[in-house]
């Protein structure tokens, strides 16, 4: 399908002749835009590759997990563990391969979170303004008013205590930690973009013909909100990554004896001087899935960026 464009042929005649330029469906244009650098398309395959390997752990990973076997603790890599074995004898190769299924679940689902709570205040914000608007903001002002790890760091904690103060928490109350600190900048961002897409002649026309308020939002507004939005998502799940292992690595993350990147970490940190694989194995891992979403993540920006429409 191909759409015309008008161009001016000889100034002084005022002359206009009709070209015809090809037009890229928006899956083709991310995938042309994904696979046009390698930083990107590297960026694609590793994500790709660990979303598969936490799909199909239970038929990659050797071992069990959470078996521990004394006699075989802290053990080198060899032709049976290809990663050595921690302190309890669990095998490292296998609880890296399970722990990135925990990394990932807890990263999306803490990402989704709090950009579905911080994406409906903003709309809400955005579109109904006033009394409205001022409230809304003024929470996103006093949640933003405290740096997002400690913010999250506080959250955690209190539903640590709330929960009996065990020391670590389960993965919901890790979400709900991570997904809570990010509500006020989803809010905030998608409160500008649909500030700016109220604006359009087409939302002012809906209005117009008593298209109600709700059809106007799902219809008019989130769906030309959402690209942004969508680019902010995936950046995100690295920053949720690292906000996990963070957490776990404190103490207040996952609950052992779950396999998690961060709690490896911090199981590992007294053994970095005779066996630093456990700590750097998860730390590797950490850094390929935070580079790999990241990348991905430009790469949509770029896919979407207006700007480039007619470079790509």
């Amino acid at each position: 399908m191909t759409e015309e464009t008008k161009a001016p042929v000889d100034p002084s005649r005022g002359e206009e002749v009709f070209l015809e330029v090809p037009r890229t469906s928006t899956l083709r244009r991310m995938v042309m835009v994904i696979f046009s650098r390698k930083l990107y398309a590297i960026g694609f395959i590793i994500v790709v590759l660990i979303c598969l390997v936490a799909i199909f752990a239970p038929l990659i990973a050797p071992y069990d997990p959470i078996k521990t076997d004394i006699r075989n603790r802290l053990a080198q890599p060899s032709r049976e563990h290809w990663l050595g074995t921690d302190q309890l004898g669990r095998d490292i190769l296998s609880r890296i391969i399970y722990g990135a299924r925990t990394s990932l679940m807890v990263s999306i689902s803490s990402v989704l979170f709090g950009n579905i709570i911080g994406g409906i205040m903003g709309l809400t914000a955005a579109y109904y303004g006033g009394w409205v608007f001022a409230v809304i903001m003024r929470i996103t002002d006093a949640l933003m008013a405290f740096p997002s790890i400690i913010l999250v760091i506080l959250v955690a904690g209190l539903v640590n205590v709330q929960g009996g103060g065990t020391g670590a928490a389960s993965i919901p109350l890790v979400i709900f930690a991570l997904g809570f600190g990010g509500i006020a900048g989803m809010c905030r961002m998608m409160c500008g973009l649909a500030l700016s897409v109220k604006q359009n002649d087409y939302v002012m026309a809906a209005r117009a013909i008593g298209m109600s308020n709700w059809r106007i939002i799902r219809t008019q507004i989130f769906p030309n909100a959402f690209p942004p939005i969508m680019v902010n998502i995936t950046m995100g799940i690295g920053g949720m990554v690292m906000g996990e292992a963070g957490l776990s690595f404190l103490g207040i993350g996952i609950l052992p004896p779950t396999p998690s990147w961060g709690n490896m970490i911090m199981d590992g940190q007294q053994y970095l001087l005779t066996n630093p694989l456990l700590s750097l194995v998860p730390g590797v891992a950490i850094m390929l899935l935070m580079f790999g979403f990241n990348m991905f993540g430009d790469g949509l920006r770029d896919a979407v960026d207006p700007r480039l429409k007619g470079v790509i």
